[in-house]
């Protein structure tokens, strides 16, 4: 059965698209932790991210890094942290979130809510950068 990351990846499902290619693709979070938080994903379904082949493995971590820069050019923040955690979604996927604090990448918090316009704002501001 496809993820919902699948159907994203598909155009069957709406997402604030950052940057893709052939074999990945990175999105804004629908239920971030901060503002700019970005989901990474490779194009092909996987469950765990352990499992994925040594090319696209390696492929996703390099195109996460080339999201992150953006991300961090554009979101105020310290740093960009990594998460890599699988449980929400049977979709291997690396979390990118801006970092002022160690808490803002506590999973356990309450997500934030943003309305469309925040979205907007924020994809383009990433994507400008």
């Amino acid at each position: 059965m496809d993820s919902i990351f699948t159907k994203i990846i598909n155009r069957e499902i709406p997402a604030y698209i950052i940057e893709e290619n052939d074999d990945f693709i990175a999105f804004l979070d629908v239920f971030p932790l901060a503002k700019g938080h970005t989901l990474v994903i490779p194009k092909k379904q996987v469950d765990y991210i352990f499992d994925l082949d040594e090319k696209t493995h390696e492929g996703l971590w390099a195109f996460a890094k080339k999201v992150s820069y953006k991300v961090n050019s554009a979101i105020e923040c310290k740093r960009v942290g990594v998460a890599v955690i699988g449980l929400e979604v049977p979709h291997a996927h690396i979390h990118l979130v801006p970092l002022n604090t160690v808490k803002d990448i506590n999973f356990s918090q309450p997500k934030m809510k943003l309305d469309e316009s925040e979205f907007i704002e924020i994809h383009k501001k990433i994507m400008n950068a």
